[in-house]
């Protein structure tokens, strides 16, 4: 469900079109729905603006299909998260309607309940370097699947600093930006400098010996000199995403 399925739910009432014990019946499942293996949020769009997301990484195929089985009954996006290439083709052959996408680990479905223009601007996706694809393909896919324009600047790290001075004029434009870095991650306080608008820094957990799986380059983003820059967990693409849906969104626009 949501904010127009519901209008229109309304409307149908208004108008005569359904009863009003008919439209209970049709909401009487609207928050949750109970499966063997998880308790669904259908509510979740109407409430938050974005709808419930699978995290793939520790479910099994039985379960990544039961879920998103039920889940493509609904009318809006799929997303699943931190899937394997060998659960995704297993989950693929037996559900339709869903794509695996390789580099950001994801499975989607339901493309055709794209949102259109709920963003009040373009948001940025900016990367380091190649190494951090995998979660800034992440975040691309999930803005874009909850109808965002996005634009991206990849492999513009602080060891080539012209290639970031060169997209300048890109970041005055955009609405907010997500730096993705790992090794130091100096990238984010570098763009921060350079925009106006917000910036949202995601650590990823690239890098050798004391990098720590991407505890250096938090902390440098932590503890950024850089005003205008909020920072989320290692590896966070889904997670800035959704900040960056929250920033950009137009007023009312969470269907």
């Amino acid at each position: 469900m949501n904010e127009h399925l519901l209008l229109k739910l309304l409307n149908q009432v208004q108008t005569g079109v359904i009863t009003t014990n008919q439209a209970v019946e049709r909401l009487r499942s609207l928050d949750t729905e109970l499966l063997d293996s998880a308790r669904l949020d259908h509510h979740r769009l109407l409430r938050t603006g974005l709808p419930e997301a699978v995290f793939g990484a520790d479910k099994t195929v039985d379960q990544l299909i039961e879920i998103l089985s039920a889940m493509l009954k609904q009318h809006h996006v799929v997303l699943a998260t931190r899937v394997t290439p060998e659960k995704a083709e297993h989950v693929c052959s037996v559900v339709d309607d869903l794509v695996f996408h390789d580099t950001a680990r994801m499975i989607t479905g339901n493309a055709r309940f794209i949102p259109q223009k709920t963003g009040r601007g373009t948001i940025l996706i900016v990367t380091a370097g190649t190494s951090d694809l995998p979660v800034a393909e992440e975040a691309r896919l999930c803005l874009e699947h909850f109808g965002h324009a996005v634009q991206t600047v990849y492999d513009a790290g602080v060891a080539g600093l012209h290639r970031i001075l060169a997209k300048s004029q890109l970041l005055q434009q955009a609405t907010v930006l997500i730096v993705i870095a790992g090794m130091e991650g100096a990238l984010p306080t570098v763009v921060a400098g350079l925009t106006p608008a917000p910036v949202i820094a995601v650590p990823t957990s690239i890098g050798y010996g004391t990098g720590s799986g991407g505890f250096s380059a938090l902390l440098g983003m932590l503890n950024s000199c850089a005003p205008g820059l909020a920072v989320v967990n290692i590896d966070n693409g889904f997670g800035a995403a959704c900040m960056a849906a929250a920033i950009n969104r137009q007023t009312g626009a969470n269907s």
